[in-house]
């Protein structure tokens, strides 16, 4: 009995009509009166929350809203990510090799260069070569192997491990008066020429570097494909400026006796591989 009392009791109150007032404040006139039980509020306001949260879902799932929430992630969001990332990496790299490139320029405009690095190669590459069973040389290989090198000595370098093959043309002809020697940290030859003697690029290039310096006066330097720099030092004047594109055997300076190292006209000519100085006349003729 006590039970069914209570839930008659229940019932009575949720359909006991409640009635919502709204009077005029000046003349207490009625505007508007709304009558509704406890169940049909508790319907109305279920049902509006039931639509709220409905709509906010769809309204999430379907519109470009969903990528405000924290942690949410889509995969046009993933792959423009990845993309920026590819980039940036790429962009890291370029600067990285222009960072190197730059440096290489200013070390050998500088003389910056240590011999033990070189050494160290050889020995690694000579080592390497001694170690290879397939490189056993007969004394035929060798004399072969002699009048090759000693037919391929001028004009011919190779710089590349895609085995390409430089044709390196004298920038000037004349008596060498100070050889290559990396003892004496002197990585050029010295070719003494009358002044203004037409100064040639040795191979195409781009002219990277023309300006004047107090120590090597007017200095021209043209970087090659597979990073082969070469450099024109001490001259009178220069034919070309940075950014100029310049063909093999083209006039780039006059030669002269600028700069505080300079003792009488003449040529400092020098050539750079991969960083390292190299011997001019391994493949130039300079006679």
């Amino acid at each position: 009995m006590a039970k069914t009392k209570n839930k008659k009791e229940i019932t009575r109150k949720l359909l006991h009509k409640y009635r919502l007032v709204i009077l005029n404040e000046d003349t207490f006139e009625e505007r508007l009166a709304l009558k509704s039980t406890r169940l049909n509020v508790f319907l109305i306001t279920s049902f509006f929350a039931v639509f709220l949260v409905s709509f906010t879902a769809i309204l999430i799932a379907f519109t470009p809203l969903r990528e405000l929430i924290p942690g949410y992630s889509s995969t046009a969001l993933n792959n423009k990510a990845t993309a920026l990332q590819i980039k940036t990496d790429s962009i890291n790299n370029v600067l990285a090799i222009n960072e190197r490139y730059y440096k290489s320029i200013s070390n050998a405009l500088k003389g910056n260069f240590d011999p033990e690095l070189l050494i160290k190669d050889s020995i690694r590459i000579q080592s390497n070569k001694l170690n290879d069973p397939e490189l056993k040389a007969s004394i035929e290989d060798s004399i072969l192997r002699a009048k090759v090198d000693d037919t391929d000595k001028y004009n011919v370098i190779e710089v590349s491990e895609n085995d390409y093959d430089f044709i390196l043309f004298p920038p000037v002809n004349g008596t060498i008066s100070q050889t290559y020697s990396l003892n004496e940290k002197h990585y050029a030859v010295d070719v003494a020429v009358t002044k203004n003697t037409p100064v040639k690029a040795t191979a195409d290039g781009v002219v990277v570097f023309s300006e004047w310096t107090s120590e090597t006066g007017y200095v021209l330097v043209i970087a090659h494909k597979n990073e082969l720099l070469s450099i024109y030092k001490h001259n009178s004047s220069l034919t070309k400026s940075q950014g100029d594109s310049v063909k093999a055997g083209e006039v780039v300076a006059m030669a002269g006796n600028t700069g505080e190292f300079s003792t009488g006209p003449h040529l400092h000519f020098e050539l750079w591989s991969n960083g390292f100085p190299i011997n001019p006349e391994n493949f130039i003729d300079f006679k």
